[in-house]
Formats: structure tokens, C-alpha cells, sequence
């Protein structure tokens, strides 16, 4: 079983007991404001994600990893790798993404995981390059990329929602220097 150990979080693989907090995470309209339509997921849609987070665990070798907090267990939220399926100019590469419960925001959570995650990326798994498909005008998630040493590579409308994204990116060149 896949887990990292930062200094304060434990990133693991889902388990029947995360569907309930997570499901509190997602029905936060605060959280999910920039995620997907925007709108609040339903438990059921919870568990639909998380069921296809684990397949692309079992089909690449990564995936969307569940954060929690060393020490006490609490579930933090999800941080980790999906192969993009949209925009087009993201379409088929491995894009890093996160989502923490309002909470735990401000407080370097987000960051201390996707950086766990990316390092998994590029140097445990051998990927070349990640990117990340932002929400134009996410600052909190604008602020995460930042700290990864993503590069900005441009901005393209939502094929479906219409909303502005920011694409960055970051290969493996970048990310040991």
C-alpha cells in the first residue's frame, strides 16, 4: 500500500471510513467553488470519486491520495495525481490537484501535500511532467503551484463550463534544480 509521511500528514489510499468526511469536505460550497461546476458533490458523488480515484490508482500506479492528519487520523481531504481529461490542452497528462476541508486552510496543509505529491510523481513514479489546471482568479490554489515551482503555460476557457483556467506545468529538469 502507497503512503508518505510528511511532518504533519499522512497521505495514504481511501478507505470505507473516508467517505463520510469527505462528503463534509464536498458539501462545502466554499471548497468546491473551484472544482469541477463549482457546485457542492452529494455523498453519492463522493463516493463515485473516490471509486475512480482508487481505479486510476490500480490502472496507472497513482492516483488521488486521502490526507490525514499524523497523530490523530483526522481526514484532511484529497490531494494527488489524475490523467486530465479536460481542457484539450490538458487532455491526457497528469495533472496534480487538492481539496482541503475550509478548516485547514491557510495553514500550509495544501502545500506540505502536494509537494509530497509531486516529488512521488516526478522521482518515485518517473513521470517527466506534471501540471496543474487552475481556476483563473484561485489564489489559494494559485499560491500552492507557486510554492511547487510550476511555470505558468497559459489560460484557455472550460470546454463545458465556460470559466477561465491558468495551465501551469513543471518537468522533471525543473523540479531538481
Amino acid at each position: 500500500m502507497t503512503e508518505i509521511r510528511t511532518p504533519r500528514l499522512l497521505l495514504r489510499r481511501w478507505l470505507d471510513d473516508d467517505l463520510a468526511p469527505l462528503s463534509e469536505i464536498h458539501a462545502d460550497p466554499v471548497v468546491m467553488r473551484n472544482i469541477g461546476d463549482g457546485r457542492p458533490r452529494s455523498t453519492g458523488q463522493t463516493a463515485g470519486d473516490i471509486e475512480a480515484w482508487e481505479e486510476e490508482w490500480d490502472d496507472e500506479g497513482f492516483g488521488v491520495f486521502a490526507v490525514e492528519f499524523l497523530g490523530s487520523g483526522e481526514l484532511a481531504g484529497a490531494v494527488g495525481l489524475s490523467v486530465a481529461a479536460e481542457p484539450a490542452e490538458a487532455a491526457g497528462q497528469v495533472a496534480i490537484s487538492w481539496r482541503l476541508g475550509r478548516v485547514f486552510w491557510g495553514q500550509g496543509y495544501a502545500s506540505e501535500a502536494a509537494h509530497a505529491a509531486l516529488e512521488f510523481a516526478l522521482q518515485d513514479r518517473g513521470l517527466e511532467r506534471v501540471i496543474a489546471v487552475l481556476r483563473t482568479g484561485d489564489s489559494a490554489s494559485a499560491a500552492v503551484v507557486d510554492k511547487l515551482g510550476m511555470q505558468a503555460e497559459g489560460a484557455v476557457r472550460h470546454p463545458v463550463h465556460g470559466y477561465d483556467l491558468q495551465l501551469f506545468g513543471i518537468d522533471l529538469t525543473q523540479y531538481q534544480e
